[in-house]
């Protein structure tokens, strides 16, 4: 008997998802900021709720995951989280907000003020 190949999952990434292909919220990017909603899980088992999808809630009660390293740690690519994502979202157990905008252009003066105040106080 053969091993099974170390990089492929034994279950398809559209069974993760249970079988929904597109997420609801298109919006979701790769670096969307995933966190726990604070509500409550309902009540009752969660068997409409797919395995990865509790497996996400999971991961998320450390705190708060950008959808790529949710993926990472689910091991599942990223369009699939994205549904997981998109999902839970839709129930109101997390909270998925767009990631921070990148830091406006840099002022070359301030860092070179920063970098001879550096080496003053190296000199000292």
């Amino acid at each position: 008997m053969t091993a099974r190949p170390a990089g492929r999952p034994l279950v398809p990434a559209y069974l993760s998802t249970g079988g929904v292909a597109r997420p609801s919220r298109p919006h979701l990017e790769r670096l969307t900021v995933l966190a726990l909603s604070g509500e409550p899980l309902p009540e009752g088992p969660l068997e409409d709720l797919p395995a990865a999808g509790l497996c996400l809630l999971e991961a998320l009660e450390s705190g708060s995951l950008a959808l790529v390293e949710a993926a990472a740690l689910l091991r599942l690519p990223v369009s699939a989280v994205r549904v997981l994502a998109a999902d839970l979202a839709d129930r109101k157990l997390v909270h998925a907000r767009p990631p921070i905008p990148p830091a406006g252009r840099f002022d070359p003066d301030l860092l070179k003020r920063v970098a001879d105040g550096l080496r003053a106080l190296k000199l000292d």
